[in-house]
């Protein structure tokens, strides 16, 4: 592959250095020398690794051959892990290397959801995001990156794509080389030549039974690992991983009970709100004056906690509001998020003066706050570029749905509760609608033809591999509450509510469970 098919021929005038690896499979004799060089110069600690030698068994006995592939970060012209980091702890330098902060790293692991090359890993000493950065500190003193230094066959290179007399820039003019994954635009500035190509996609090789590898056997645990994956590899020729990496899941159960909490704190106000304008809630009512403002505050609350709660540096949250990256959805999101809370704070202050009539107005501010608090999710994970099966335009749809269905259903209890009975036969007839609504999108997702063979995985591992039980209560108690809405409201609503949750489950951890390297 030319450069001019890895986007890398044009040169901005703005810098003069431009730093790429090469990487030469062909020389490559799997002796995992650049490993424990990398982890000897940058202290890297036991269990994760920046960068790591893949082996994968071509073939049939007799006629079999192992192709080895060195796994690292790409170091991306347009890299998704600085898109996404919320405080710039991970950012691109001047000559294109992608360097990080461990200083204002909070942990929040967006960056390793948003990496396509699963190259990024939480340090288990500092809990801070770590990955290769070129040795950045010998380049800037002129040395080559350590692995470069040790590899006995000179199959790793490192040079500048801007100079003509580098080795690099070279071989990556005049050689057949190509790029991982290059269908996610990321231009990478890692190139590899002679790579096998059952070692550059990940779902070309089969894992071996039980994940009994070459020296070891992979823990257990939450590892992006697809069940129905080792007897369907994605490749037409015989191929087994015979060794490699353990990697894990950035995300767990507490991303998927803050996209629920998070549904129905925006719901509820959204509901009542609409509700409120076309006349069938009391304006002066305990429900609009407490009972909205107290329950869609109090999962904001919780959807802020859990949020904080799943950062490996919760101490350092309100780097968010005061180092921010604009170009994060976790910066927007944190920001809609707060402006959302304000309005319900104003909403509970005005009540307790006495002054409720003001809540009323305030709902043109508190609608589409409320709205862009339930959809903002889906631009957020729309910035995980490595997770094939969120790539998905009906998102905010859906999980305005999603919001407005948890809302129908928490409010009708609370209108129940509250006496509130003009309300309770519209919620009925929402929660039906939203219900309804929430179970065609769903089954648009999982019956029609996708795109990628990762998202093809991913629904398969929700649908009917590891999270399929969560999935299929989802869908049941979804379907049961829409049924038995119009007999017995707040336990339909109940049931909503509980099948929601486990959707949820089942939606975040498919998403990551298809591997990436």
């Amino acid at each position: 592959m030319h450069v001019a098919e890895v986007g890398v021929q044009a040169r901005p005038r703005a810098s003069t250095t431009k730093w790429a690896k090469l990487i030469d499979q062909t020389r490559c004799i799997g002796c995992h020398a650049c490993t424990t060089a990398c982890k000897s110069e940058n202290e890297v600690p036991l269990s994760v690794t920046r960068t790591y030698v893949k082996y994968v068994d071509v073939g049939r006995f007799p006629q079999t051959r192992r192709a080895y592939q060195v796994t690292r970060c790409n170091q991306c012209e347009a890299a998704p892990c600085v898109a996404a980091c919320p405080t710039g702890a991970m950012f691109k330098r001047a000559d294109g290397i992608v360097d990080f902060d461990k200083s204002i790293c909070i942990g929040c692991k967006a960056c390793m959801a948003a990496c396509p090359y699963d190259a990024i890993f939480i340090n288990p000493e500092d809990h801070s995001a770590e990955k290769c950065n070129f040795c950045a500190h010998r380049i800037d003193r002129g040395l080559e990156p350590a692995c470069v230094v040790v590899c006995p066959t000179e199959a790793l290179l490192v040079g500048d794509l801007y100079d003509p007399t580098s080795k690099v820039a070279q071989m990556v003019q005049r050689e057949a080389v190509t790029v991982r994954k290059p269908e996610k635009e990321t231009k990478p500035l890692v190139f590899y030549k002679g790579a096998h190509a059952a070692t550059l996609d990940p779902l070309a090789a089969r894992r071996p039974e039980g994940g009994l590898f070459l020296w070891s056997q992979q823990r257990t645990g939450p590892q992006p690992v697809v069940s129905g994956h080792p007897g369907r590899p994605n490749n037409s020729a015989a191929a087994v991983l015979a060794y490699d990496s353990a990697h894990t899941m950035p995300w767990d159960w507490r991303v998927s009970l803050y996209t629920w909490t998070k549904s129905i704190a925006a719901g509820v106000y959204l509901m009542a709100a609409m509700l409120l304008l076309a006349g069938r809630l009391d304006p002066g009512g305990t429900l609009w004056t407490w009972g909205v403002p107290f329950v869609a505050g109090g999962f904001l609350a919780l959807t802020g906690a859990l949020l904080i709660g799943d950062l490996e540096h919760p101490e350092r949250f309100y780097l968010i509001f005061t180092h921010p990256q604009w170009r994060s959805w976790l910066v927007r999101g944190a920001l809609v998020i707060t402006a959302y809370a304000i309005v319900l704070a104003i909403h509970v202050i005005a009540s307790a003066a006495g002054a409720g009539g003001l809540s009323r107005p305030l709902v043109f501010a508190g609608i589409p706050l409320a709205a862009f608090t339930a959809i903002y999710t889906a631009y957020l994970f729309a910035q995980a570029k490595a997770r094939d099966l969120w790539q998905s335009s009906v998102l905010p749809v859906h999980l305005f749905v999603q919001a407005l269905m948890a809302g129908s259903s928490v409010l009708l209890v609370c209108a129940i509760a509250f006496g509130e009975t003009a309300a309770v036969a519209p919620l009925i007839w929402s929660l039906v609608g939203t219900g309804l609504a929430h179970l065609l999108i769903v089954g648009g997702e999982i019956t029609l033809p996708h795109v990628t063979a990762h998202a093809k995985l991913a629904t398969h591992e929700m649908t009917s591999g590891r999270f399929r039980g969560y999935f299929r209560a989802g869908v049941s108690l979804i379907a049961a509450g829409v049924l038995l809405a119009s007999w017995f409201g707040m336990a339909a609503a109940v049931l909503v509510l509980v099948g929601l949750v486990a959707h949820e489950h089942a939606y975040v951890q498919a998403g990551q469970s298809v591997p990436l390297a």
